[in-house]
């Protein structure tokens, strides 16, 4: 992913280098092996260090603790550099105590597992991803995909962002905030799905949107209609509908010179009041600090 983020002219973002401890090959479960070029001495210049997925060991889920080179690697990440970890390699974090007092998350089905081995860890299992700034953790598989592209979203923009995804053919963005474990990903009866509400909803965002007016959309009680969306989803109706409006608030003000007034009543918040307070809400600053941070020259290039 963070390879096919690039300039309009082409020029990657990333400067990308893999590593192991002692740049040993490592065999993976599906019985191949990954030959890297680097050992852990380019974590003395690494911006960002991405720690692959890999299932905690016995040593680990019977001590807590990390084998003393794992943890003299990590120990070697310097303060400044942001830490993101994929799927259950959450489990290295929190035992190296870099979760102390944070949220975070990991799979689903070892959330239970995580939380009961590290309480000082705050354990979301009903997340994709969580961002703390400097640490990022994932939940399994894809989730891994879209907090990548979150933060290619969150260096570079939306724009950039979206290129990469269509080069990577994956979804341009899903919220952090989304639902791991859906029980019903494709629902049976595929008549009575929400997808052409959602694609409604979608196309209406500058309007007032109730969930009363999706219900009858889709031709269903308000009831059903909830259930089927959760079923379907992930994530109730007017939450998902909120989450769209902000999705799109950030999008134009990475990408427009729009006013905040004319960004607020094109997403539907009415106001730039509701908008300021949405933006507090959920990324903590204001709109006009979002996009002077989102708004930078040519970005240089990291790794």
């Amino acid at each position: 992913m963070f390879n096919e983020a690039c300039t309009s002219d082409g020029t990657r973002l990333y400067s990308v280098s893999t590593f192991t401890p002692g740049g040993r090959a490592v065999r993976t479960h599906e019985d191949f092996q990954i030959l890297v070029d680097h050992d852990e001495s380019v974590l003395q210049t690494a911006d960002t260090v991405v720690i692959a997925t890999q299932e905690p060991s016995e040593h680990l889920l019977a001590t807590g603790t990390l084998p003393g080179d794992l943890a003299a690697t990590l120990d070697r990440i310097r303060p400044q550099t942001r830490i993101v970890s994929l799927c259950t390699s959450a489990f290295l974090l929190a035992a190296a105590g870099l979760l102390d007092g944070r949220r975070a998350t990991t799979h689903w089905a070892l959330c239970d597992t995580f939380a009961q081995m590290f309480p000082a860890v705050e354990v979301d299992p009903d997340v994709l991803f969580v961002d703390n700034g400097r640490i990022l953790t994932s939940a399994g598989g894809a989730a891994g995909i879209d907090m990548c592209l979150h933060l290619v979203r969150r260096d570079h923009g939306a724009t950039v962002a979206a290129a990469a995804a269509r080069r990577c053919v994956t979804a341009p963005w899903r919220e952090g905030g989304q639902a791991q474990f859906i029980e019903h990903l494709v629902p049976q009866d595929t008549d009575r799905s929400t997808s052409a509400t959602r694609q409604w909803a979608l196309e209406r965002l500058a309007e007032p949107i109730t969930l009363e007016d999706m219900a009858r959309h889709a031709h269903m009680s308000v009831r059903t209609f909830t259930r089927r969306f959760r079923s379907e989803a992930g994530i109730s109706p007017l939450k998902w509908l909120a989450q769209r409006r902000l999705a799109h608030a950030r999008l134009l003000l990475e990408s427009t010179d729009l006013p905040v007034a004319r960004v607020a009543t094109a997403c539907g918040f009415g106001d730039p009041v509701a908008l300021r307070k949405q933006f507090h809400t959920h990324l903590g600053l204001s709109p006009v600090a979002y996009r002077r941070a989102h708004n930078a020259p040519e970005p240089t290039t990291a790794h």
